[in-house]
């Protein structure tokens, strides 16, 4: 292609609005246009970049056994309410209605396609001898943004691949789940993404196994927990803690004394009143597990992590009581909790550094009080103690003797088993060998298609612009002409480019009159993998500059052969991607 003849708007400044640096980069670089927040228009170079990692993608979708389908965007909403997904997503769904023949017909845009794939597989597979099946696509999803932002990461309107496994045994699911993570595995590893597989919170319906792709960059808005000496990594929802060896303190316990605390209910509002440390408080949090109220004692600096306290408490369902419960089990509003002194007896669950705490100050069960000098033992009984907290930097690691590290990421995919959630439903059944009925078991696989780039660029960028890998650059090779009006210079140039698009190098053609500056700074800002000069002092002494986007410095190569030679060098950087 030649730059002249297609549309690269690059920009020289920073765009307003522009946060972080795939957003500044993919608008400086002519790749997308905003049309309202949330929606983007992919322009000539964004599109090729996307192209190019959706046919990776197809590529591993394929070669491990998934087909390709392709459901709508515009559902029914009685799909969503058989699920009763319509209220989980709330205002995120995009819900309308259309009028057909005189009648009102709800619909939505789709966010996902659980359902409309249950749908559709429950109508057609009812044989064990169908199973296994793996289904995907590559679809436009919805979803109404409250604060789209930073660009393609974060907007109402996005591609994604979708995948669906349905077997009929846990054994089945397994296999399924095993080949759609080898296959993500060399999907990004074939965009030239620096990634890492997390392991994530499936919730309590959605199977035993779940992890998350991400992308670690400082802009992220995941956050997770990184062993760097095992490379054991999960999301702050399912991040073990290594042993942590909590020692009784030895410190002289003090007497237990009440203090008025107005209007301070809050771990922040407490140690500012009492002029102390939020480690130096106990935090009481009631909760309601499968309908019973428990306990759960959590230090002040350290956040209850829910997960981890439904799967020690055994609950199916885990939340928050509300305000009437916990007055009921305290005796005081929400905010003046504590241990000591609970109007009803209920199993009082403690994360293991509470073990070594000393002198707490905890809520004393009324309204605008608080105790100090609380000792365990001594002034309250825990029932059991658990891992209960949300890991943090310098915690130990499950894995090896080395620190946890916290790191921000964006998650590219994701990868969990369903379980039954779905197929039970929808109705979504199967008859085995002997005739009798089952419930299809299901598994779901996504990847953000436009994080992809996204996260290359915030990850594979420099001062100078974007620094693509060949596998999904928008071209492979760039030809910049430094004198377009020379007879000379626009031949050589001209032959070049034939050339290489006759030898199957994807390559484009800068043959505007601008001045070498201008088009090399372009070069660098849009990332493409090689450039090849043509003009000045090398052409006449027979030779081309070639500029690799990842190295300082260029070479010469002579310009008899120069096609060849460039396409031999781009087959073996293709090779890498493989």
């Amino acid at each position: 292609m030649r730059w002249s003849q297609t549309l690269i708007p690059t920009m020289k400044e920073t765009p307003e609005g522009a946060e972080i640096p795939s957003h500044v980069l993919m608008l400086r670089a002519g790749m997308i246009n905003q049309l309202m927040a949330g929606a983007y228009t992919y322009l000539p170079l964004g599109y090729r970049s996307l192209r190019k990692a959706e046919a990776i993608i197809r590529e591993e979708m394929d070669k491990a056994g998934a087909v390709e389908v392709h459901m709508p965007a515009i559902t029914p909403i009685s799909l969503w309410e058989q699920t009763g997904r319509v209220e989980a997503f709330g205002d995120v769904l995009i819900k309308f209605d259309v009028r057909r023949q005189g009648k009102k017909v709800p619909m939505a845009l789709g966010p996902t396609h659980e359902e409309i794939i249950t749908d559709l597989v429950k109508k057609f597979v009812s044989s064990y001898r169908q199973l296994p099946l793996t289904l995907y696509q590559i679809q436009t999803k919805f979803r109404n943004e409250e604060r789209p932002r930073f660009g393609v990461l974060r907007t109402s309107e996005f591609l994604m691949k979708d995948a669906y496994s349905f077997d009929s045994t846990v054994e089945g699911l397994n296999a399924s789940y095993d080949k759609m993570y080898a296959a993500y595995c060399k999907i990004f590893e074939r965009c030239g993404l620096d990634y890492l597989a997390v392991e994530a919170e499936s919730g309590p319906i959605g199977g035993d196994a779940s992890h998350e792709f991400m992308c670690i960059t400082p802009n992220g808005e995941d956050t997770v927990v990184y062993d760097p000496k095992s490379k054991y990594a999960a999301n702050v929802e399912r991040a073990e803690i290594g042993k942590r060896n909590v020692a009784k303190s030895s410190v002289e316990p003090k007497p237990l004394t009440k203090l008025h605390t107005p209007n301070v209910g809050s771990i922040e509002a407490v140690s500012k009143f009492l002029k102390c440390k939020p480690h130096q408080m106990l935090k009481t949090l009631i909760y309601s597990a499968d309908d019973r109220p428990i306990a759960v004692l959590i230090r002040g600096d350290h956040e209850a992590n829910e997960n981890k306290v439904r799967r020690a408490v055994g609950a199916k369902k885990l939340a928050l009581a509300d305000n009437e419960t916990v007055e009921k089990i305290t005796g005081a509003p929400v905010g003046f909790a504590g241990p000591v002194g609970l109007k009803v007896a209920v199993p009082i669950w403690a994360d293991e550094d509470v073990a070594g705490m000393a002198n707490c100050i905890i809520g004393a069960n009324e309204g605008d009080h608080h105790y100090v000098g609380a000792n365990l033992d001594r002034d309250f009984k825990v029932d059991h103690f658990a891992d209960l907290r949300n890991a943090a930097e310098g915690d130990p690691s499950p894995r090896s003797d080395a620190k946890l590290e916290v790191r921000k990421t964006v998650e590219i995919g994701h990868v969990f088993k369903l379980g039954t959630k779905y197929s039970d439903a929808m109705g979504a059944k199967f008859l085995d060998d002997k005739e009798q009925q089952h419930t299809i078991i299901m598994g779901c696989y996504g990847i953000g298609v436009n994080r992809i780039l996204a996260s290359l660029i915030e990850t594979k960028s420099d001062a100078n612009g974007i620094v693509w890998p060949m596998s999904i650059s928008p071209y492979e090779v760039i030809v910049s002409s430094v004198n377009a009006a020379d007879a000379e210079v626009a031949a050589a140039s001209d032959k070049l480019y034939a050339e290489l698009q006759a030898l199957g190098v994807d390559v484009l053609y800068d043959d505007r009159d601008q001045r070498p500056g201008v088009k090399f700074k372009d070069a660098d800002l849009i990332g493409v993998p090689l450039r090849v000069v043509v003009g000045g002092r090398g052409l006449k002494e027979g030779n081309l500059e070639l500029k690799w986007r990842t190295k300082e410095a260029a070479e010469m190569i002579p310009l008899a052969g120069a096609a060849e030679a460039v396409a031999k060098l781009v087959a073996a950087e293709r090779a890498k991607y493989k």
